[in-house]
């Protein structure tokens, strides 16, 4: 039995990238860049106002009020492309290019026009610069704007398309093949008969593994036949990556999964993990090189062991740079106990105290097969081995789970 930490360490030491895709900006949302993204433009690209008004030299309104010749317009996208002179404004939008000469802009409330509005009047001062946002200030060209490894989000795709990505390498989505195994399982659409469960596990794996970036492949239900669990193992690591399979890895006689697996040839490279729950995890590789997971089969133990080690390797996979589940730390709102031996991941519901302060409220569950309480799980609460209890407001880490 290995500790968390050193699972993790095999999963990330076995793990390898696969090779970039070249994919449509429409469609690269959630995906992992494959290159760094460089800005071919200032940005802005000229001098560009802050609001609507006048485009002016402060020297020529150091008293007022002052009144100047309106001289021209400058629109978004349509610029006034001369020199402003003294004595003269140019009328101005917001985000459009300031012209040569000007040093500020005065918003157009505190000005008004006159004589059948050929000259304007400048209501108040500016110091040079007001209003103004001037050019290379947010990025310069050449400058790396995005980095390979981070997942491109809603404002991530503003920034490509400003830079002339219409095109973006992309890490290739890896291919998981899902298999649960049992025979107590039915398919969700049919009625357990007696001693029969629906299977759920399938699609909570699915579902976390598409969070992950993942494509995935929901195999038919395994029953308890090694036979037939090697053949569909070994026909679904033709085409995948990754086999996930939950059920089978315990010591019961019907626990096939661990057996099927080492018959096929598979080097295991763990089998159980210091934590509670989850011990009997197994993580190895197919001949032929694809990985393979075998989760436990208790729904909760499945959530717990899929976001802790396969998700980062499927992360990996697609050169993420932040892998792991993100960390934090709470104040520990009701009692919970531990594990002499384990490591505990224990499932919270967050909330914040009065004074702004993040607390995690232990879930109160049934153990690994609970997993209507699980289902409102936001966190993991981590106690370390060795620690047996905790109380009410003390600190604890915490890693949050995907949605």
């Amino acid at each position: 039995m290995i500790p968390v930490n050193e699972a993790l360490q095999i999963i990330s030491a076995e793990t390898s990238p696969l090779n970039p895709e070249s994919v449509a900006l429409t469609e690269a949302l959630g995906r992992v860049l494959a290159e760094e993204i460089r800005a071919d433009s200032d940005l802005p690209p000229f001098d560009r106002s802050q609001m609507d008004g006048y485009a002016i030299r402060a020297e020529d309104v150091a008293t007022t009020p002052a009144r100047l010749r309106i001289a021209g317009e400058s629109a978004a996208g349509r610029g006034w492309h001369h020199q402003l002179e003294a004595g003269a404004a140019v009328r101005i939008m917001t985000g459009a290019p300031v012209p040569a000469g000007a040093d500020s802009v005065q918003q157009v409330e505190l000005t008004r026009e006159l004589e059948n509005r050929s000259i304007v009047e400048i209501l108040e001062s500016v110091s040079p610069g007001r209003s103004i946002v001037k050019r290379g200030s947010e990025i310069n060209s050449g400058e790396i704007v995005l980095r390979a490894g981070e997942r491109i989000n809603s404002a991530m795709v503003a920034v490509l398309a400003s830079f002339g990505y219409a095109n973006v390498n992309v890490a290739t989505r890896p291919r998981v093949a899902i298999l649960a195994t049992g025979t107590e399982l039915v398919p969700v659409d049919q009625k357990p008969g007696q001693d029969q469960i629906r299977d759920s596990n399938n699609y909570s794996i699915d579902a976390y593994a598409k969070l992950a970036g993942a494509e995935t492949e929901l195999l038919p239900l395994a029953g308890d036949d090694i036979e037939g669990l090697k053949r569909t193992i070994a026909s679904a690591a033709e085409r995948a990556d990754l086999v996930v399979t939950s059920g089978g890895v315990s010591m019961g006689i019907y626990d096939f999964t661990k057996a099927a697996l080492k018959q096929l040839g598979a080097e295991i490279f763990f089998e159980r993990v210091a934590l509670r729950p989850g011990k009997p995890t197994v993580f190895g590789r197919l001949p032929g090189g694809t990985l393979v997971f075998g989760l436990p089969g208790n729904p909760v133990s499945v959530s717990v062991t899929f976001n802790l080690f396969a998700r980062p390797c499927l992360l990996q996979m697609q050169g993420a740079t932040q892998t792991q589940l993100t960390e934090l730390s709470a104040l520990l709102a009701g009692p919970i106990k531990g594990s002499s031996d384990r490591e505990s991941y224990l499932p919270a519901e967050l909330t914040t105290n009065d004074q702004g302060q993040l607390l995690a409220k232990p879930l109160k569950w049934g153990g690994s097969s609970d997993f209507v309480a699980f289902a409102r799980t936001a966190a993991l609460i981590i106690v370390p081995t060795g620690v047996t209890s905790l109380a009410p407001g003390d600190t604890v880490r915490l890693l949050e789970l995907p949605d």
